[in-house]
């Protein structure tokens, strides 16, 4: 019981490592109004397995953290705050409709990042760019954002939950 509880636990630490070095790495493309974070691709990891919720979570913490220390991240550390709560509710909602799939893609997982993402984060943007016309930057950023977040989970993320639900990681590994 304690060993497969610890397996657990380094399993999200490392989608955590993971996820927080890739946004970092990628910080040009990471971080904005128009973005594309490679590492949102992880966000369908809880399809699979669900230590990866609180993996994804705690990594696009640090990475906002980190990127808010190091004057990358324009929103700053509000987006600690609002951009992990966005991760964090597609990670969960990823979860809970993972069985509901169409030609074995888990579709509505694959909504949720775009639609929490687009939303809080296009909110968020609007907020701090926009404050005097934050509706009209909301449904601007708002589908920027969603778009982004549709190209790294749609492209990346689908390929990556085939592929380990093709290589078995779950059994393997004991999740």
């Amino acid at each position: 019981m304690k060993t497969n509880k610890l397996r657990q636990m380094v399993f999200a630490a490392l989608i955590a490592a993971i996820y927080a070095a890739l946004t970092l790495m990628l910080a040009p493309i990471s971080f904005g109004n128009i973005q594309i974070r490679m590492s949102e691709a992880m966000v369908l990891l809880p399809v699979l397995f669900a230590p990866s919720v609180a993996g994804v979570t705690l990594g696009c913490f640090l990475a906002n953290l980190l990127g808010a220390m190091m004057g990358l991240n324009l929103l700053g550390y509000l987006d600690c705050i609002i951009g992990t709560a966005a991760t964090f509710l597609a990670a969960v909602l990823t979860q809970k409709y993972a069985d509901v799939r169409f030609r074995d893609i888990p579709w509505l997982s694959v909504l949720m990042p775009v639609v929490f993402n687009g939303v809080l984060i296009g909110f968020e943007l609007a907020y701090a760019l926009m404050p005097e016309q934050w509706m009209t930057g909301f449904i601007i950023f708002g589908l920027e954002v969603a778009l982004g977040e549709l190209v790294a989970v749609g492209l990346f993320g689908i390929p990556l939950v085939r592929a380990f639900e093709k290589a078995k990681i779950k059994e393997r590994f004991g999740l």
